[in-house]
């Protein structure tokens, strides 16, 4: 923000200007690149998932969100790629959430909150397959594998 507009840092307009890139490339990016920041950012969170569903004193686990496709879904590829899962089993799961507003008939209300944060439905209410498996291919060019994405976040 500071690059793109220094005044930002004391005048309430210029932030609402930065606000305003920030939205068009997030919304230019859609699921593929939530997933890549909750990746990078969300590791913390994501290692301890994993770590909780590792030990087996705390089992059963069950792991969940809202509609099962971003942080739920993340966390869900990446456990069942390191158990071996096949990349396109994983896909399909995914696909499952491409629905679930629609059917939890919450879709009004979702829009809605998407709108207010000037986010556009259309690109993050599904879970088209294309988005899970650019994710996938994603993990493999940045860190290599499944694994070494495991490393990364110390897990």
């Amino acid at each position: 923000a500071l690059l793109i507009s220094p005044p930002a840092v004391v005048s309430r307009r210029a932030r609402h200007k930065v606000k305003d890139v920030f939205l068009s490339e997030i919304n230019g990016g859609g699921l593929p690149m939530l997933n890549e920041l909750l990746l990078k950012y969300g590791a913390p969170g994501i290692r301890y998932v994993l770590e909780v569903c590792s030990d087996t004193s705390r089992h059963p686990v069950a792991f969940y969100c809202t509609a099962g496709k971003d942080r739920t879904g993340v966390i869900a590829a990446v456990l069942l790629s390191a158990l071996g899962v096949p990349d396109e089993s994983i896909v399909e799961d995914y696909s499952l959430s491409a629905n679930v507003y629609a059917e939890m008939d919450d879709h009004t209300a979702m829009v809605g909150a998407l709108s207010q944060r000037n986010l556009d439905p259309k690109t993050f209410l599904g879970a088209p397959p294309h988005v899970m498996r650019d994710t996938l291919v994603a993990i493999r060019e940045n860190y290599g594998s499944v694994e070494g994405y495991l490393d990364w976040i110390g897990f």
